[in-house]
């Protein structure tokens, strides 16, 4: 448990590459959210960062990293490819997850996933390999069907978080949904888009996290 509040840049080592990660353990934290950021995105997404905050509020400790280099996001914004490279995103978020338990300042805290766009199905396919680590799971407006295979092995509490307006990745979401063997939820947030841009929507989708995180990671 962490005694005092922690807030800084870490750096993640994965084979040869280093990723770069913002850090922030609340005071008193017990449990711990790995951020897997979305398609085109990074860490500094405001939309993980607003959610970030509102878990830190409830002493849910967070880390916000960059699945892609410098340079893999720059041939990425030219080709759009490593983002659908779920293989690769599972890889880092696993990566980030071993980080986790290997850092002295994290090693006794319970581990969830959030993962956004693509980044949801990277952090579903990653808790298949990390299955005694991850204690929940959520996405927002994810990708979940990308996971394919790896949806029936995922063994943690799986909340689909969707906005009501965002009819095809709704459809998505549902056969997802259908082939996960866990606890499961999907939440609908009524007239809301994909980014979550209406007035109020990502306050919803902050406060179902905050209430699946601390249902399940308290008893993980």
């Amino acid at each position: 448990m962490s005694v005092q509040s922690i807030n800084r840049q870490v750096s993640i080592p994965v084979d040869q590459i280093v990723l770069e990660g913002d850090l922030t353990i609340p005071a008193g934290a017990r449990s711990i959210v790995i951020f897997a950021h979305g398609s085109g995105s990074s860490r500094h997404s405001p939309r993980n960062r607003y959610v970030a905050a509102t878990l830190g509020r409830d002493q849910l400790a967070t880390l916000l990293f960059d699945l892609l280099t410098p340079s893999e996001e720059a041939v990425d914004m030219r080709t759009g490819k490593l983002r659908f490279d779920i293989e690769l995103l599972a890889e880092r978020v696993v990566a980030a997850t071993n980080w986790i338990a290997g850092n002295t300042e994290t090693t006794s805290l319970r581990v969830g996933l959030f993962g956004a766009s693509t980044g949801a199905a990277a952090a579903l396919v990653a808790a298949t390999r990390c299955a005694q680590e991850i204690g929940a799971i959520v996405s927002r407006g994810g990708r979940p069907d990308l996971a394919g295979p790896a949806l029936p092995l995922v063994q943690a509490p799986t909340l689909l978080i969707v906005g009501g307006n965002d009819f095809p990745v709704i459809k998505m979401n549902e056969e997802a949904l259908a082939q996960l063997k866990v606890e499961k939820e999907l939440a609908i947030v009524p007239r809301a888009t994909h980014l979550f841009e209406e007035p109020g929507a990502l306050e919803q989708v902050a406060d179902l996290a905050c209430q699946w995180f601390e249902r399940h990671l308290s008893k993980h």
